[in-house]
C-alpha cells in the first residue's frame, strides 16, 4: 500500500458544512468521495501539526474533524523535520506564516511518504513550488512525495 500524509485541509473539508462557494463545495465532495472510496487503499498519516490545527475553532467542527481522523496514525515531530523546515523557510525566504505549511511538507519528506494530500494549492500544492521543491530536495538528498489533491488521487479503471 502507498503512504499518504493528510494535510489539515483534508479533515477540514471532510467535517465542514457544505459550502455556498461552488468550487469549495466541489472540493468537499471530492474529498468525501476519496475518503469513502479510496482511503482504504492507502496507509494514512497525519502529524502533530494537523492535530493542533484541526483542534482550533468551533467545538462542534473540532469534534467532527477529530472524529474523522481518529484511526489515522500520528507522526512524531523529530529534529530532522525541524531542520528540513528551517531549510525550506530559508531557501524560499518564506514569511513565518508559512511555517506550518513547510512543516507539513517536511513531515511528508522526512517520513518518505508516497503522497501528500492537500487542498492548499496556494502554497503546498502550487505547481511552481512543487517543481522547485523537487529540485531542491534532490540536491539535499531527499525524495519528494507526490503532492496532490484528492481529485488527483482517485483511481480510474478501464
Amino acid at each position: 500500500m502507498s503512504t499518504v500524509y493528510l494535510e489539515t485541509s483534508i479533515p477540514s473539508y471532510l467535517a465542514a458544512s457544505p459550502s455556498r462557494d461552488i468550487v469549495v463545495l466541489s472540493h468537499q465532495e471530492l474529498t468525501r468521495t476519496w475518503w469513502n472510496e479510496e482511503r482504504k487503499d492507502h496507509d494514512l498519516f497525519i502529524s502533530e501539526i494537523v492535530l493542533d490545527e484541526i483542534s482550533r475553532g468551533d467545538p462542534e467542527f473540532v469534534e467532527k474533524r477529530l472524529q474523522a481522523i481518529r484511526e489515522v496514525e500520528v507522526l512524531i515531530l523529530k529534529k530532522g523535520i525541524e531542520k528540513l523546515t528551517e531549510k525550506y523557510m530559508s531557501k524560499y525566504n518564506f514569511p513565518e506564516k508559512l511555517l506550518n505549511d513547510m512543516l507539513h511538507i517536511a513531515f511528508a519528506v522526512y517520513y518518505e511518504m508516497d503522497f501528500l494530500l492537500t487542498w492548499n494549492c496556494k502554497h503546498i500544492g502550487n505547481a511552481y513550488f512543487k517543481n522547485q521543491l523537487a529540485r531542491y530536495n534532490a540536491i539535499i538528498g531527499h525524495e519528494t512525495p507526490t503532492i496532490c489533491t484528492p481529485e488527483e488521487l482517485i483511481r480510474f479503471y478501464y
